[in-house]
């Protein structure tokens, strides 16, 4: 049967006309797979971007990298500010880092868009009138810089690129927020660390420092008022005395001032390669001129290498422990120093027989102002007190500025043996000079 040309004028328009629905099904497939695939991509390029700021300690540093996103994805120049600090006495505006060219309205448009913290400009609720975009960097709390995208409202725009870009935006500005938090948290360290240091100096001056000053003017109104009346040996006492409480003073102002040194970050220690035997020699001269000073005994391992440390320092620690286990010692007994080799380093031990520590005092006896509990001083001198808590500390902070360790162990027999290990360095051959480190 033959068919009717309008029959086939029909078939011929329904034939184009599922043609080309087919064509706009797989173009709009193709746009929707175009479209997937960029999103793709946007994620990924911010889970890149996310990485790198957490793992980043100065997020500000990142700001080239955020203008040179915000460019490529907008097609446009980018000016980026982040705010680096708060405003400083006297400033209008806080320091700040500035990426790309701004004209001084541009600037104040880039300030207001960080203090209301809300995108301006074009499809936004402020002068949507002007053609530069304002997009701020947000925190969780705070709005820490904002990125100008020139010229960007005067061209259609895909309200996902807007998107994308905020995100970028708000991933640095939550990075900034961790960075400066953490700045932040470290000051509050450093003021309270100092504000101990003052603490201490302070409970040191009011409460250890008067008992001495109190024997010192005693004596010495002693020795001028009725110094006429007094034998030879009770002057000679009364001075003896007054150098004895003189030279405590001078110990816990040693301690106490050292403490506060070795406590601030970055210390600067004056190296040396030094001899084990001098720095033993130099404590037992210094403490063998007190009369309680002849029970101290050392004992050295022969052949022992150099030591690089300062050794002002190690030479302290060792007249703190000396002094410590004098006075916690009975009389009769001896005070030993003994330094050998170890696989860990040299070991420099103090050794006393004297009541010994707690358990549960054992740790906080290096802590600043504390002693053993029911610790007293085991001389018959009557003069000699018990310390203010400071030696010990200062012990261990010597001993870990040069990379060692101060520990306390209990000895067999009844005492203690206060041990500090510092590590060996292989000593050249031709030592060098002094050094700071």
């Amino acid at each position: 049967m033959a068919l009717d040309p309008d029959q086939f004028t029909w078939l011929l328009a329904g034939l184009l006309l599922i043609n080309a629905i087919v064509v706009a099904l797989l173009l709009c497939e193709r746009r929707l797979g175009l479209a997937a695939r960029a999103y793709a991509e946007g994620e990924e390029r911010l889970r890149d971007w996310s990485d790198t700021l957490r793992d980043a300690a100065d997020p500000a540093a990142h700001a080239n990298a955020l203008h040179d996103a915000l460019a490529a994805a907008g097609g446009v120049p980018v000016v980026v500010m982040v705010v680096t600090g708060l405003p400083v006495a006297g400033a209008a505006e806080p320091a700040t880092v500035q990426v790309g060219e701004a004209s001084a309205d541009q600037r104040a448009g880039l300030m207001l868009c960080v203090r209301l913290g809300e995108t301006l400009g074009p499809g936004s609720r402020r002068d949507a009138a002007q053609p530069d975009v304002y997009l701020p960097l947000r925190g969780r709390a705070a709005t820490l810089g904002a990125a100008m995208l020139r010229g960007l409202g005067e061209k259609p725009v895909d309200p996902a690129l807007r998107a994308h870009a905020q995100s970028l935006c708000d991933q640095i500005g939550l990075a900034l927020q961790r960075s400066l938090s953490a700045r932040d948290e470290q000051r509050t360290r450093e003021l309270a660390r100092e504000q101990g240091v003052r603490n201490a100096l302070l409970a040191a001056i009011s409460h250890d420092y008067r008992t001495p000053l109190a024997s010192i003017m005693s004596a010495a109104s002693s020795l001028e008022q009725q110094a006429e009346r007094l034998g030879v040996g009770q002057r000679r006492k009364l001075a003896a005395g007054i150098v004895e409480e003189v030279q405590r003073l001078g110990r816990l102002t040693d301690n106490t001032l050292q403490l506060a040194r070795l406590d601030a970050p970055q210390v600067e220690l004056r190296r040396d390669w030094e001899s084990a035997e001098e720095i033993v020699a130099t404590a037992l001269r210094r403490a063998r001129k007190r009369e309680e000073g002849r029970r101290v005994r050392a004992r050295l391992e022969p052949g022992l290498p150099l030591l690089w440390c300062d050794a002002m320092l190690v030479s302290q620690l060792l007249d703190n422990l000396i002094d410590n286990a004098l006075k916690y010692s009975p009389a009769e007994t001896p005070v030993e120093i003994l330094v050998r080799r170890i696989p860990d380093g040299m070991l420099l031990a103090v050794r006393d027989r004297g009541p010994g520590i707690a358990p549960a005092w054992r740790e906080r006896v290096f802590e600043v102002f504390q002693r053993g509990a029911g610790e007293t001083p085991k001389s018959n001198d009557a003069t000699q007190r018990a310390g203010a808590g400071v030696g010990l500390a200062v012990c261990r902070a010597i001993a870990r500025v040069h990379g060692g360790e101060l520990r306390l162990r209990p000895r067999g027999h009844g005492g203690c043996s206060f041990e500090c290990v510092l590590p060996l360095r292989d000593a050249p051959s031709d030592p060098p000079e002094s050094e700071s480190v």
